[in-house]
């Protein structure tokens, strides 16, 4: 775990240079990751609170807190209960707290501007089976995850003067109308009514939205779609 820490170059991470503070992300996942009681969890989770990964008293999160979010959930698996119950607390803290302008979003892989709760929500989903059985604690963060929804176009067909989008859902798609950004090759558009048409059925992350208003032509194969309110989070 240490040396998956110390791998990082927490100082080339981008963050507000009056309120993030790379050592105390870097000095306080290390002792986080090597506390054995309360004492030792809480000093640690002050550091990464403080200004490591968020900005408590500011409501503050930091780019930092993407990249901790893996980190955070392995010393939530194997780490002491204080330790776990710090790391889950700074997860929820991070995906409720708000970016400084200019440090709200992190590039996937593959290029994707993604905004740093819904990166956060990603991390967290993708340990799911662990969360769940957590029982209450777990599933509380996976609920407050699963608002940060992405969806991944596959196939479109026209709709009447829609177009029924079928991809791949992850996390949760209300009912109603909602706004979404469109990711494509870096350019962002926003597509400013959408619909769940058909949700997941379980066991499956497909499902259909109903894009009002545009043409399938309008929305590649392989587009991401975030919600446009994550995208207008700043602090």
């Amino acid at each position: 775990m240490l040396d998956e820490i110390d791998a990082v170059d927490w100082g080339s991470i981008p963050g507000h240079p009056d309120w993030y503070e790379p050592d105390r992300a870097a000095r306080g996942l290390r002792a986080l990751s090597e506390a054995g009681n309360l004492v030792q969890a809480a000093e640690a989770g002050s550091q990464l609170g403080g200004g490591g990964i968020v900005h408590g008293h500011s409501a503050a999160v930091f780019p930092a807190a993407v990249v901790a979010a893996p980190l955070l959930l392995d010393i939530a698996q194997r780490g002491h209960p204080a330790a776990k119950a710090t790391a889950l607390g700074l997860l929820d803290e991070a995906l409720s707290c708000y970016p400084h302008a200019g440090y709200t979003r992190v590039v996937d892989p593959d290029g994707t501007a993604v905004p740093i709760c819904c990166a956060i929500a990603h991390h967290v989903r993708a340990r799911t089976d662990f969360l769940v059985g957590l029982g209450k604690r777990g599933k509380s963060l996976l609920a407050d995850a699963a608002v940060h929804w992405r969806f991944e176009i596959r196939e479109c067909v026209t709709d009447g003067s829609d177009t029924a989008a079928f991809g791949i859902l992850a996390g949760c798609l209300s009912g109603g109308v909602h706004a979404a950004e469109m990711h494509v090759a870096g350019a962002i558009t926003v597509l400013n009514e959408l619909t769940l048409e058909y949700p997941p059925t379980e066991g499956s992350l497909e499902a259909c939205l109903r894009v009002i208003a545009r043409h399938p032509g309008e929305l590649p194969p392989r587009a991401m779609l975030f919600p446009a309110e994550c995208g207008d989070r700043v602090h």
